[in-house]
């Protein structure tokens, strides 16, 4: 695969610590990753205790079915986008009813980027479902532009999207 360094092998664990010590569940949402982020996850044995599911829609068409995520959102910002990155990690993470949801949208490369959208550019999206009432659910997504070839950015991509899932599991309370 790529050369992934000791810290970028064991997040996928961290994350699956993490989740396990808190009773959560994720759902995965991969569109340039195609399935990597899964991958790791299921990497690591007895990962059926948190990891829910994963769907790949590399198509604006399977966002649209799988993941509803609205054709405005779609139409208005692009399937890079913030706010699609937000929308993918929120409907898997509410149709397969789990405590988190990530996921992945950007431009692998080496074709399809711009000067706004470069090849490199990523959104991470997570989303949270906090217990109900207690007004602490919530769904963001963050930007990254990542050098290397496809392979390599799909690599970044997927360890992003994991450290940024452990980051915000560990930012939760536990108690939901």
């Amino acid at each position: 695969m790529s050369e992934r360094d000791d810290e970028a092998d064991a997040v996928e664990a961290r994350v699956g610590e993490a989740l396990r010590e808190r009773g959560h569940t994720v759902a995965v949402a991969e569109s340039l990753t195609g399935g990597l982020v899964c991958a790791r996850l299921t990497d690591i044995p007895g990962s059926s205790d948190y990891l829910e599911r994963g769907a790949v829609t590399y198509s604006n068409d399977a966002k649209l079915d799988a993941l509803a995520v609205s054709r405005e959102s779609l139409d208005a910002h692009g399937a890079v986008s913030a706010a699609v990155a937000r929308e993918m990690a929120q409907g898997v993470r509410d149709t397969a009813s789990t405590t988190w949801g990530v996921s992945t949208t950007g431009i692998a490369g080496p074709t399809g980027g711009t000067a706004e959208k470069p090849v490199g550019l990523v959104y991470v999206g997570v989303a949270y479902a906090a217990p109900w009432r207690s007004g602490e659910s919530y769904t963001r997504a963050d930007r990254y532009v990542f050098d290397g070839d496809r392979g390599e950015v799909k690599t970044r991509s997927a360890t992003q999207a994991l450290s940024d899932l452990l980051a915000a599991v560990e930012a939760v309370d536990g108690q939901g």
